[in-house]
C-alpha cells in the first residue's frame, strides 16, 4: 500500500499491533562506540523481524556521499549491498510487539521523511517513539555508563536529571522527528549514552547494553541484553590491559575517574547508580566534541559512520 507522501510502502497484511513502541535507530549521525548500531543489530539478531514499512531509499539517500559497497571477483561484480530503510515488527521476550525504524539516516527531504514517519506513527497506533544515540564524553570506562535523556514531556523521563541547560549541536533526522512529534503533542523521547572518548572509534558494547536497558525501563519492553553484557566484559578486560601498558593512558583514566567521582558526589549517590550522571562539560566543549567526532568519521580513507 503506497502512502500519500510517496516515500514508503506499507505491507497489506499488517497484524494487530495494539499500541506499540517505535524504536528509532537510524545510521549516519553520531554513534560513538558504535553503540546504536550494536543495539540495533542485537535486536535484529536475537528477535525475529517482519518488514512492515519499506521506504523509497532512492529519494532519500545521496549515493555519492555514502557509496554502498560492492564486491568484485576476478572478472565480474558479484554482490551489491543495497541500502534499506524500513520499519520492522519485532516481539520482545514476553511476546509484546514493537517496531524498529532502522537504516541510513536520510540525506535528503528531512521534512517529508519526518512527516511520513509521523503519519505512520498515528496510522500504526504508536504510543511512544524512542530514539537511540551515543555521544563521546570525557568519562572513564571504569564507572557506570551514563545516559542523557530528552523527551517531549518531562514525565516521560522521570528520574533522569538534566546535566546541561543549553547547547547547539549538529541536527539529525531522528532528533527532528522527536521535535516535530512534540509539536504535534505526541509522546517521544530519546537516549544518548555517554561513551568514553578514548574508545569512541571502536565497538563499545557496554554502551549498547545501557541503551537497551534504558529503553526497557522507559517502555516496559523486555529486550534481550545477555550477549551485549558478555561482550562488554570482554572489551572491559581488553581496555584495562591496554590502559595499563602506558603511563599516559593510566594517568588519563585516573584523572577522569577523579572528575567523575567528584561530580557524582556533588549530585548524590542515587543519581550515580541510576546511570543518569556524568562529568558536566560546557556547551562549547560538547558541541566541539560532536563536531570533531563527525569530522573524523567522514575523513577520506577513514570509516564513515553513515555507511
Amino acid at each position: 500500500m503506497l502512502d500519500p507522501h510517496g516515500l514508503y510502502q506499507l505491507t497489506d497484511d499488517l497484524p494487530d499491533l495494539g499500541q506499540p513502541v517505535l524504536i528509532q535507530a537510524l545510521t549516519g549521525f553520531v554513534d560513538a562506540g558504535n553503540a546504536t548500531r550494536l543495539a540495533r543489530e542485537h535486536l535484529l539478531t536475537n528477535l525475529t523481524a517482519q518488514p512492515v514499512v519499506t521506504f523509497d531509499i532512492d529519494q532519500l539517500l545521496d549515493y555519492r556521499s555514502r557509496r554502498p559497497p560492492m564486491i568484485f571477483v576476478a572478472d565480474h561484480w558479484e554482490d551489491y549491498e543495497r541500502p534499506e530503510l524500513r520499519i520492522d515488527l519485532l516481539h520482545d521476550d514476553a511476546g509484546t510487539p514493537f517496531l524498529l525504524l532502522a537504516g541510513p539516516e536520510p540525506d535528503l527531504q528531512w521534512e517529508r521523511f519526518v512527516a511520513a514517519v509521523s503519519a505512520l506513527t498515528e496510522r500504526l497506533g504508536v504510543r511512544l517513539t524512542v530514539g537511540l544515540n551515543a555521544i563521546p564524553m570525557a568519562v572513564p570506562h571504569t564507572r557506570p555508563t551514563g545516559v542523557t535523556a530528552h523527551a517531549t514531556r518531562p514525565e516521560l523521563i522521570s528520574g533522569y536529571e538534566p546535566w546541561l541547560q543549553r547547547v547547539q549541536v549538529p541536527g539529525s533526522a531522528g532528533h527532528l522527528l522527536e521535535y516535530r512529534l512534540g509539536e504535534q503533542g505526541r509522546d517521544a523521547l530519546g537516549f544518548a549514552v555517554h561513551v568514553p572518548h578514548y574508545v569512541a572509534q571502536t565497538e563499545y558494547p557496554a554502551a549498547a547494553e545501557t541503551l537497551l536497558a534504558s529503553v526497557s525501563r522507559s517502555t516496559g519492553l523486555l529486550l534481550p541484553s545477555d550477549g551485549l553484557r558478555a561482550a562488554a566484559e570482554v572489551v572491559r578486560v581488553d581496555i584495562d590491559r591496554q590502559v595499563a601498558q602506558t603511563d599516559d593512558a593510566s594517568a588519563l583514566v585516573r584523572a577522569l575517574e577523579e572528575q567523575y567521582d567528584a561530580f557524582a558526589r556533588g549530585r548524590g549517590e542515587r543519581n550515580l547508580l541510576s546511570g543518569a550522571t556524568g562529568p558536566l562539560p560546557t556547551a562549547d566543549e560538547l558541541g566541539a566534541e560532536l563536531e570533531r567526532f563527525l569530522a573524523e568519521q567522514q575523513r577520506p580513507g577513514g570509516e564513515n559512520s553513515g555507511t
